[in-house]
């Protein structure tokens, strides 16, 4: 048996038993980051530490105040917050009371989240601040499981009997555990691994949200499957950002534990750029639209420098591209990342020029970033790889708590999401579907036996939706979700994602773009444009000071954007190409429901509410 079997095969029953062997292990060892704001609101945050020992002191009393409160094992309790260190205590101290945990995004509204925290049952509701207080107050009279709420921020909020502070949780919890001083390691010793330990909504494009059962082996297979890929170890510094209501984001917890690094936590998106170089991690992860933005910022201050500038920038990325392809097929080949002498000289020259200035706003520590929950368009990645900075596209869905596939470290092929993780299987199904089966899949939907049994087979098998296909030697790659590829009125297939993902990669104004074109006999596209980046534009083409709306109108932007949509179309099948382009009034944004919070496409929604343009550019054609 090899070693990283002997790791997953050994695992103990929950994540709750791993943190208390971690705390036991390294009590003194630096667990956690997390930012305070200055008193003032003036200047730079100051970053506060938390050791493994301190972080279970504020785990255990969570835990104790909530079985104090009446919370049983696998009783709900649900989080609303944003990404910070209280979401990661609160959430093992919900494991370590044997609880489970019901993850709300914070920017759910009132209806969502009150539909959650029903359909859930959850007991407790730990919400971020008095904002989020007020949607559970708003439901209260629908939600007769919920019997309390605990506020982080306390900030305008009353407490009482219904509501308390997080601080006055804590409190009853240590008063508690003075009493029950055992209580903690006997609650987390009857956790079995088929216990529910985290339920998550999936943002689904249609409908209400499905809660997907993920019980607590899940979690532990996962730490265990992480630290076996060697991808980390305990030396290293994670920046955690994306949104832990997300499964990627939750995943990435369990993972720390079982390895033992610290982790930074801040969700603010825009503190990003800011933190980067304060936290200097050595991992990151993120979804593609965080790398197309960096990118784009990049090319479009490079232009905004002049034209010379902008020429460097183009050259630079153009050599990054050819070197990080050059390198991968070698390495394939020979196990070596080599490059011709002349290819290796251009990357000398562009990395002093371009890529050294790209890695220091990443911290100039950064050893690699995994990407998931969406594709990320394989120029953008051979960018960034050349640069440098070593993206790992990795694969998973909620379903199969995140992480099922991860590209192996120097090993890694961009355009592919690597390898699965040891102990996950994969096949394809004759219509190219990607199965799973494995210790990390769910127990199925919750209350939702019929929906279950249209993905889960009898045998373990998962359909995940996606179409993928296996090289030879076991990597992965998406082509589209199922129920996404488009059939053109002259019976050609289209994958909408890999036209995107490649208009991406060539047009740096691009926020977010659909392609259009199911039961039509020609391509058409609805594209957003970034706000920064086109306001930058507009300074230089005679529309500075216009609002977003105005400069998207203007003729000279829609010829710009025309020159792109050209350039897109040359490397394209003559079927895939964008025929008619329409631009939207505004960006797509998660507040209107067209993009999910884990910054995912929701076709149908966009589709609908600009049904016009779309009717506009097949008005006069043959099936309009």
């Amino acid at each position: 048996m090899s070693d990283a079997q002997t790791l997953i095969e050994n695992r103990p029953p929950s994540v709750a038993a791993l943190f208390l062997e971690r705390v036991a292990a390294t009590p003194d060892a630096e667990a956690y980051r997390y930012p305070v704001p200055p008193a003032a609101g003036e200047g730079p945050d100051d970053w506060k530490s938390l050791t493994w020992a301190e972080a279970a002191e504020r785990v255990y009393a969570i835990a104790a105040g909530l079985i104090e409160l009446g919370v049983h094992p696998e009783e709900r309790v649900a989080l609303a917050a944003s990404t910070r260190v209280e979401w990661v205590l609160a959430d093992l101290g919900i494991m370590c009371a044997g609880a489970a945990t019901t993850t709300i995004y914070p920017q759910t509204n009132a209806d969502e989240s009150a539909f959650i925290l029903a359909d859930s049952e959850s007991k407790v509701l730990i919400a971020e601040n008095a904002g989020q207080l007020a949607k559970a107050l708003e439901k209260r009279a629908e939600l007769p499981d919920l019997h309390h709420v605990v506020v982080i921020d306390p900030a305008g909020v009353e407490s009482g009997d219904w509501v308390l502070t997080l601080a006055e949780l804590e409190e009853r919890g240590a008063a508690y555990l003075e009493k029950h001083p055992e209580l903690i390691k006997e609650r987390v010793g009857a956790i079995t691994k088929d216990q529910l330990a985290t339920l998550i909504y999936t943002s689904g494009t249609t409908g209400r949200p499905k809660g997907v059962r993920l019980p607590h082996d899940n979690w532990s297979y996962m730490a265990k499957a992480i630290a076996a890929t060697g991808l980390l170890g305990p030396e290293d510094v994670q920046y955690l950002w994306l949104p832990l209501a997300h499964v990627f984001g939750k995943v990435l917890t369990s993972g720390q534990i079982e390895l033992g690094h610290i982790t930074a936590v801040d969700g603010r998106v825009d503190k990003i750029i800011e933190n980067l170089p304060v936290v200097q991690p050595t991992y990151m992860a993120a979804v593609p639209r965080i790398f197309e933005k960096v990118y784009n910022g990049v090319a479009a201050k490079a232009r905004a420098g002049g034209n010379a500038k902008y020429k460097i920038f183009q050259w630079a990325a153009e050599v990054a591209r050819e070197y990080a392809k050059v390198t991968q097929d070698n390495f394939q080949r020979t196990g070596v990342h080599s490059a011709p002498f002349g290819l290796a000289a251009k990357h000398k020259v562009a990395d002093a020029l371009v890529y050294s200035k790209i890695r220091e706003a990443f911290g100039g520590r950064l050893r690699a970033c995994v990407s998931g929950s969406a594709a990320l368009a394989p120029e953008i990645g051979y960018f960034f790889a050349g640069a440098g900075i070593h993206v790992l596209e990795g694969y998973g869905l909620t379903e199969s708590s995140a992480a099922s596939f991860v590209n192996p470290g120097e090993a890694y092929r961009t355009g592919t999401v690597g390898k699965p993780l040891p102990g996950t299987e994969v096949r394809i199904a004759d219509d190219g579907e990607i199965l799973l089966r494995g210790p990390g899949i769910m127990q199925g939907y919750h209350k939702l036996p019929e929906k279950t049994d249209e993905v889960l087979e009898s045998d373990g098998w998962f359909h995940t939706g996606d179409i993928g296909e296996l090289s030879p030697d076991g990597y992965l790659r998406i082509t589209d979700r199922k129920k996404d590829l488009i059939k053109t009125s002259g019976g050609k297939y289209i994958a909408p994602a890999e036209v995107e993902g490649q208009f991406k990669a060539v047009c740096p104004y691009v926020s977010n773009i659909l392609v259009h074109g199911a039961d039509r006999n020609f391509c058409t596209a609805l594209i957003a444009l970034d706000e920064l980046a086109i306001e930058e534009w507009a300074k230089e083409n005679g529309l500075e000071g216009k609002p977003y709306a105005e400069i998207v109108a203007a003729p000279q932007t829609v010829e710009m954007v025309e020159g792109y949509v050209k350039q897109l179309n040359e490397g394209l099948q003559r079927w895939q190409t964008i025929k008619k382009f329409r631009l939207l009034p505004r960006d797509l944004d998660v507040e209107h429901g067209e993009i999910t919070p884990s910054l995912k496409l929701k076709r149908p929604v966009v589709e609908r509410e600009y049904k016009h343009l779309i009717d506009e550019m097949y008005a006069g054609t043959r099936e309009a």
